[in-house]
């Protein structure tokens, strides 16, 4: 994220169907700036022309509630760009950083419905731990 391409950031729009299930890009910077630079981890990418996603990793190892120590805490890929693989490299990405910070396992969370990401994340191997906080399903992935 940089002065130059947060406005192209907060214009990304997901699918009209999707918009209930992750919020827009620009709350998520509002939180990355409140958790500040060493928690929060935002990041947009581009098809090379384009800005086709955004994804926000969250590192807090001391976070009280432990799904929130290492994750995804945003996805949003544009409602046109979808089914590209943009978001498995985004999810590859925060996975890379998450190694890199000395991590083996990401979790994510997701409200559960029809149009909801459900699907795309456990094609990705993340698996229900069983837990639920507020409407959402906490998802794992341990890394190797």
């Amino acid at each position: 994220m940089t002065p130059d391409n947060v406005h192209a950031a907060c214009g990304l729009r997901v699918h009209p169907n999707q918009e209930r299930f992750v919020a827009p890009v620009e709350r998520s910077l509002a939180e990355a700036y409140a958790a500040g630079p060493d928690i929060a981890w935002p990041r947009l990418f581009t098809n090379g022309h384009e800005v086709v996603g955004f994804v926000m990793g969250g590192f807090d190892p001391a976070a009280e509630t432990e799904a929130f120590r290492c994750g995804i805490w945003r996805l949003n890929v544009s409602a046109r760009h979808q089914g590209r693989g943009y978001g498995r490299f985004a999810v590859a990405a925060v996975a890379a950083e998450a190694r890199r910070r000395g991590q083996d396992r990401l979790t994510v969370l997701w409200v559960p419905g029809e149009d909801g990401p459900e699907g795309f994340y456990t094609g990705l191997g993340f698996r229900p731990t069983g837990q639920v906080l507020g409407d959402q399903v906490v998802g794992e992935m341990f890394l190797s």
